[in-house]
């Protein structure tokens, strides 16, 4: 479940630890960011034009993080960090919320490189499912991701998200408007299948 921890929601598994980004993670997150650019643009949407690249500029970082707490405050949106110990490694996005009788979130994540292939993201998925169906209160959660990207489907793959198809040229991702397979779980399913998730990836 979410503590509180000098005045910061935080999020944990079994290995990693969730918590919003802060200007004070920036040396860390531009290290990450400029070391993997290669590995994370191309899965990304391109920049507005003319607008300053946060791995570059301290100050567009730290109106990233304050975008973030806004969202946070509004209950809009939930954005993580994924530590190992002190270390950065990635970051994990509960956006869009709706709700009314929608109820219902988007999910993205990504990952440094050097930490890919070890369970790392299914396990901040799972912390991040718990906190949006218990303490949010919503009702479903979707993850899309291009078909091409064999690590982001074997993470919902791996956790069994309900494959429910292809959006064709759903997201305009590094400057192309590109399929996506869309995943989803919601709050039925978690809490049929929350022990057995919990056990393989939180407790």
């Amino acid at each position: 479940m979410s503590v509180l921890r000098a005045g910061t929601l935080e999020l944990r598994g079994r290995r990693i630890t969730l918590r919003p980004l802060t200007p004070g993670d920036w040396d860390q997150w531009r290290e990450v960011r400029t070391a993997g650019r290669d590995w994370l643009v191309r899965w990304e949407p391109a920049p507005l034009p003319g607008s300053p690249d946060p791995a570059d500029d301290r100050r567009a970082f730290a109106a990233r993080c304050g975008a973030r707490d806004r969202e946070r405050q509004l209950g809009t949106g939930f954005g993580f960090g994924i530590f190992l110990g002190d270390r950065f490694c990635g970051e994990i996005n509960l956006s869009g919320i709706q709700r009314g009788p929608f109820q219902n979130g988007y999910v993205g994540y990504w990952i440094e490189q050097l930490y890919a292939g070890n369970g790392y993201i299914p396990e901040a998925v799972v912390a991040l499912f718990r906190f949006a169906f218990e303490e949010l209160h919503l009702h479903r959660l979707q993850v899309a991701v291009i078909p091409r990207n064999i690590a982001s489907n074997r993470v919902a793959q791996k956790l069994a998200l309900r494959h429910e198809g292809t959006a064709l040229r759903y997201l305009e991702i590094n400057g192309v408007w590109e399929d996506h397979h869309r995943y989803a779980m919601t709050v039925e399913d978690w809490w049929e299948r929350r022990t057995t998730l919990l056990d393989a990836w939180i407790l």
